[in-house]
């Protein structure tokens, strides 16, 4: 017997064939655009299309496009969707918070499908257990994000130089960011804390690549391979959590607060940070969850 709900005629329904495994668990701290910080991540493909044969020649790619839904925001309930659901309008954090524009003018995660659409560099497409990841950098999703689609990023079309990007013409002005002598020890405490046996020790440089993260995983489980990437803390992370904190993630309204902690959740710490003075944020504290 058909389905003789009219509103199933108006939607398309897309498999899930993958997940974004990532240091970031909550929307706060991550960056609002892909590419704003070198971020390493992973996704992990599923079954059936976790086929390596399916990513035959992607490798030649330096990046790739990523359809994605916006996980943590639901519009629908029980298979219905509300009256209220779509926002024909949003507030921008880019234009402060308190302008308001079409939704379709903007890259708001309050969508009538709920995608999200980026490109990212691709590391690496990585077999392990005859199963697919890719490493990823650059990603401005958070952790466990469904992944629809993946499609490599071909320049000659996709990057366009005359576009024009409305409210948008240029890349968000960073914050600067300094970390007390305090938040510093309680980090490199919990790197060292959190190091395998078998890390690499050449640690003059106090710095730990992707390459070094990756070292010894020829033989590695997949969840293994996810761990390293979406829990254990390496020395160069405080470069990535400053990185972060100097998009400034705090809401627009909230911008002015001197002294006020925020807290931004990154692998297995919490990072405090406060604005100390106009432009100038500081990390005080890194402690585990």
């Amino acid at each position: 017997m058909l389905d003789e709900n009219p509103l199933l005629d108006n939607y398309h329904q897309a498999p899930v064939i993958g997940y974004h495994r990532a240091p970031l668990s909550q929307k706060f701290g991550a960056p609002r655009q892909p590419n704003l910080v070198a971020l390493t991540s992973v996704i992990e493909m599923l079954t059936p299309y976790d086929t390596p044969a399916a990513f035959d020649g992607l490798d030649k790619f330096s990046h790739i496009w990523v359809s994605w839904q916006f996980h943590h925001n639901y519009r629908y309930k029980n298979n219905n969707e509300t009256s209220s659901g779509f926002r024909a309008q949003v507030r921008p954090p880019r234009l402060g918070g308190n302008q308001k524009i079409g939704v379709f003018a903007s890259r708001s995660m309050y969508r009538p499908s709920g995608l999200g659409l980026s490109v990212v560099k691709l590391e690496q497409v990585k077999i392990v257990q005859g199963r697919v990841l890719l490493i990823i950098k650059g990603a401005d999703m958070i952790d466990g994000t469904p992944i629809i689609d993946i499609k490599p990023y071909v320049a000659y079309s996709d990057a366009l130089t005359q576009a024009q990007s409305g409210f948008a013409p240029t890349a968000p002005e960073l914050l600067t960011v300094t970390v007390t002598d305090a938040a510093n020890e309680q980090f490199m405490m919990l790197v060292s804390a959190g190091k395998p046996s078998n890390a690499h020790s050449d640690t003059s440089n106090n710095d730990t690549s992707i390459k070094d993260v990756n070292t010894g995983l020829n033989n590695a489980t997949v969840a293994s391979t996810i761990h390293r990437i979406q829990n254990q803390l390496i020395a160069s992370d405080m470069s990535i959590i400053k990185e972060l904190i100097a998009q400034d993630p705090r809401p627009a309204y909230r911008r002015t607060e001197i002294a006020t902690p925020f807290v931004m959740r990154y692998k297995s710490v919490d990072v405090s940070f406060q604005l100390i003075a106009s432009g100038q944020l500081q990390i005080i504290a890194v402690v585990t969850v």
